[in-house]
C-alpha cells in the first residue's frame, strides 16, 4: 500500500528540484530520483499521442549522473542558467508505490550575455514515493513541454 502525499510535502519536493537546477546544484538534483527511475522531457503533442520520443530520456539515477557529468566535462554548450516557477501540484491517483500529480512550471532561459526569455512552459507529470529512510523521491517525472518548438540548447535538465 503507498503512502498518501499530501500538496505541501509536494510543493517542498518541487521547491527543491527548482533550486536544484536553477542554482546549478545538478549533483543533488538527481538524488531527487529513486535508483530506477524515469525521466522523460517531451512535448504535448507527442505526449497526447502516447509517443515515447523524448527529447531528454532516462531510466536510472545513474544515467541522470552520467548526463550531469557530461554537462560537466564534454558537452559544449553556449552558458545559461534557467529561473523556474513552479505552480501548485494537484494530487491525483495513489499508485502501488506512491501518487501521481500535475505541476504547472514556466522555465526562464538567462544567457551569459543577459538576454533573458521565457525558454519553457508545461507540465510536470510526476509518480512521488517515500523512500526507505521516509524521503519523497520521483519515481517517474515527464516533463511535457506545451511547445512542439524547442530551442535545440536543451542542455540542462527542465
Amino acid at each position: 500500500m503507498s503512502t498518501v502525499i499530501d500538496t505541501a510535502s509536494a510543493l517542498s519536493l518541487n521547491a527543491h528540484y527548482a533550486r536544484c537546477i536553477d542554482n546549478d546544484e545538478l549533483e543533488a538534483w538527481t538524488q531527487l530520483f529513486t535508483e530506477q527511475c524515469l525521466y522523460r522531457v517531451t512535448n504535448a503533442g507527442n505526449h497526447a499521442q502516447g509517443m515515447e520520443a523524448s527529447m531528454i530520456y532516462a531510466d536510472s539515477r545513474a544515467m541522470l549522473n552520467d548526463r550531469v557529468l557530461s554537462l560537466r566535462t564534454a558537452n559544449v554548450y553556449e552558458r545559461q542558467r534557467y529561473r523556474h516557477l513552479v505552480g501548485l501540484p494537484a494530487m491525483l491517483d495513489a499508485t502501488q508505490k506512491g501518487q501521481r500529480s500535475e505541476t504547472p512550471f514556466v522555465v526562464v532561459r538567462i544567457m551569459r550575455n543577459g538576454d533573458t526569455m521565457i525558454f519553457a512552459t508545461g507540465r510536470y507529470l510526476d509518480e512521488i514515493v517515500v523512500d526507505d529512510k521516509n524521503a519523497l523521491r520521483f519515481a517517474s517525472r515527464v516533463v511535457v513541454c506545451d511547445s512542439h518548438n524547442t530551442d535545440t540548447l536543451l542542455a540542462i535538465p527542465l
